[in-house]
């Protein structure tokens, strides 16, 4: 990956692009990240070349390319490299002019942000690139699903910064955003957040701010079954165990831990933060049970095939509902008909 960032590497020629672009999120859903960083660099090599053709949707798709590298840095601590790829997404999201392609790339930058202790950036990226969503007229429902899934982005950005006020108001604001989104988010939608997501993001806001009681409170109802990938459900797990860890609960912090793990190891083992938890509650209370299972190297779910219906990140090619013409796309392997539209 890092010589792949230094010099893009010359195209592969090997298999759809499309067809592997819609598949590459899949690894990130499982848990198997680095098997999705081994893949991306030919993934940057194939989608750089097809912008060649200077299409906007090409470079909307390498803008969301560099966007899921960001996630899949984030995951594994590297905030560093994180920062160039969240650089380039945006710079390819410009180019497109795509306002949802746009949105994710500021999404991952304020994430990068926002581990690099630059609280007050990562606030003010996503403040602006919250307006510029909403200044689009938000008359999709998958424009309304990127509205809300930033409103949440910027309350915990506010939360994690010790803004509380800024954080509620904005928490309620998202929620209210939330409100006309299905149950179930149809696959291959570039911000898949439903009603159970929005609790669970409550749940991290109300952490961040550290009120473990009213974290708690709001996953109380959450359970696996409502998430469809097992990085969400894993997700659920491993932020109701921040909450019990803070609550100094370690019996529940474990039991917590193990249900992120059984969803996906890689969701636990390869999270730094989750890895501090993991390890002080093993140094603390090492006869906790199943805490030695957590912290076992062994081959993770993410290396099987996976079973999720729906990416959590989304399907890449599947994310251009908002460019400035008018007209219809159907989105590269996904199967789905999304409206382009200014």
């Amino acid at each position: 990956m890092d010589d792949a960032l230094a010099a893009t590497p010359a195209p592969t020629g090997t298999g759809s692009l499309d067809a592997r672009l819609a598949a590459a999120p899949t690894l990130y859903d499982t848990g198997a990240h680095r098997r999705l960083l081994a893949q991306l660099p030919g993934l940057l090599a194939d989608a750089h070349a097809a912008v060649q053709k200077r299409t906007s949707l090409d470079q909307a798709r390498l803008s969301t390319v560099y966007s899921l590298a960001t996630a899949a840095l984030i995951k594994l601590g590297a905030y560093n490299r994180a920062r160039i790829t969240a650089d380039r997404a945006r710079t390819w999201a410009e180019v497109s002019g795509s306002p949802l392609a746009a949105a994710a790339a500021a999404r991952e930058l304020a994430i990068v942000l926002r581990h690099q202790d630059q609280h007050d950036t990562a606030q003010r990226l996503m403040t602006s690139a919250t307006a510029d969503l909403e200044t689009t007229g938000l008359r999709t429902d998958v424009a309304a699903a990127a509205y809300a899934q930033m409103l949440y982005t910027l309350a915990y950005t506010a939360a994690r910064g010790g803004q509380r006020t800024d954080a509620l108001a904005m928490t309620e604001e998202a929620r209210r955003a939330a409100r006309r989104l299905p149950d179930e988010c149809p696959t291959g939608r570039l911000f898949p957040i439903t009603p159970a997501a929005v609790d669970l993001y409550a749940v991290g806001v109300h952490w961040a701010l550290g009120d473990a009681g009213a974290a708690l409170d709001a996953g109380k109802n959450l359970r696996p079954e409502l998430f469809p990938t097992a990085e969400r459900r894993a997700r659920l797990g491993t932020d109701m165990a921040r909450a019990w860890w803070q609550w100094q609960r370690p019996v529940q912090t474990a039991q917590a831990l193990l249900d992120a793990y059984r969803a996906s190891p890689g969701g636990v083992r390869d999270r730094p933060a989750v890895r501090h938890i993991v390890d002080e509650l093993a140094e603390r209370h090492p006869h906790t049970a199943g805490i030695r299972s957590c912290r076992r190297p062994s081959p993770t779910q993410a290396d099987r095939p996976p079973g999720d219906k729906l990416s959590s990140y989304g399907s890449l090619p599947v994310l251009y509902p908002l460019a400035r013409s008018d007209r219809f796309e159907r989105g590269p392997g996904s199967g789905e008909l999304s409206r382009v539209s200014a």
